[in-house]
């Protein structure tokens, strides 16, 4: 006894109106049953089945917009992309850019299951958090191999405060000689820090390394063995910096990988949206000049564009007001 569903005939349940809408269609032009017995079966109110969406006049250009801010920075969901968007001038809000995102198919990121803190039965934490710029960097290698098979390390050196990237630094060997030169040209230029984080790689713990650091008055922080979370600032950008460049990059030589790796560095600085800090990239004010530093100099910055305009006139390197 009892009615059966359309939903108990299909493969999955009609969840939104536009499918219930088209269930009704079709099962009023296969069935020749009445719109009011249509909307019974599939529990659609007959309202919402008359109701014509309205699509605004950008609705096309828009998607054209999303479609190829999607292609090009694959790995962004629709909130860094309406972030690009309204920075391009377009006049959007993140629901909408969602709701056209999920209408073309586009690939929404899964949510991240919330990891606990590391936390001391006292309630206090156990891990140093960063309070201003310069207390706390933190570094760490990252490698990935040359078109011959050939290994590049990267050391990646982070502010972890700010999110700034303060350096990567791609060599085939790299030991506490180089480690130390890294440091040292990055204190140059930011200053020294009060704090360094890292692991407890042979590079990071040799004895020339803290006698350097000591002497100029750098403390060090070592995480336990065994347990990269507890330098979690550096192991994001190391994720971020692998699934958005790395991945999707064949090197042919070293100094292919330098260039573009401080090309993306740049990018990653000031044009980047970075969720933690608002959307917003670590160090905007600073494009003009670190544009115009170490390997950036050999080629543009092209090869990361920066805005798109809402007439859909391409990819251009400044933003366009929505006229």
């Amino acid at each position: 006894p009892g009615q059966a569903g359309v939903e108990g005939h299909r493969l999955g349940k009609l969840l939104s109106p536009e499918q219930r809408r088209c269930a009704v269609s079709h099962a009023r032009e296969e069935h020749g049953i009445s719109e009011r017995r249509a909307c019974q079966l599939v529990n659609q109110p007959r309202g919402t089945q008359r109701y014509q969406p309205t699509q605004r006049d950008d609705e096309d250009a828009l998607t054209r917009a999303i479609i190829a801010l999607a292609s090009q920075y694959g790995r962004y969901g629709y909130r860094r992309i309406t972030v690009s968007l309204r920075e391009a001038g377009w006049r959007v809000g993140k629901d909408r850019v969602e709701r056209i995102w999920r209408r073309e198919g586009l690939k929404v990121p899964q949510k991240q299951k919330p990891r606990g803190r590391l936390w001391l039965n006292d309630g206090s934490c156990v891990r140093l958090r960063p309070e201003r710029p310069n207390h706390v960097w933190s570094y760490d290698f990252v490698s990935t191999y040359t078109h011959d098979g050939r290994t590049v390390r990267m050391l990646n050196l982070i502010d972890e405060f700010t999110r700034k990237c303060l350096a990567i630094h791609p060599r085939r060997r790299l030991n506490s000689r180089n480690v130390i030169e890294v440091l040292a040209n990055a204190m140059i230029e930011h200053g020294i820090p009060e704090h360094i984080r890292s692991d407890n790689g042979p590079e990071f713990v040799a004895r020339d390394l803290r006698k350097w650091l000591a002497d100029i008055g750098t403390k060090t922080l070592y995480i336990e063995p065994g347990s990269p979370w507890e330098n979690g600032y550096c192991e994001s950008f190391n994720s971020k910096l692998r699934d958005e460049f790395l991945n999707g990059e064949i090197f042919y030589s070293l100094k292919e990988v330098q260039v573009l790796a401080e090309r993306w560095r740049v990018y990653y600085n000031t044009v980047r949206p970075h969720s933690s800090l608002g959307y917003r990239p670590p160090a905007p004010a600073a494009q003009q000049i670190e544009a115009n530093t170490g390997h950036g100099k050999v080629e543009s910055k092209e090869r990361f564009p920066l805005f798109h305009t809402p007439d859909c006139g391409g990819i251009i390197t400044k933003p366009a007001a929505l006229h």
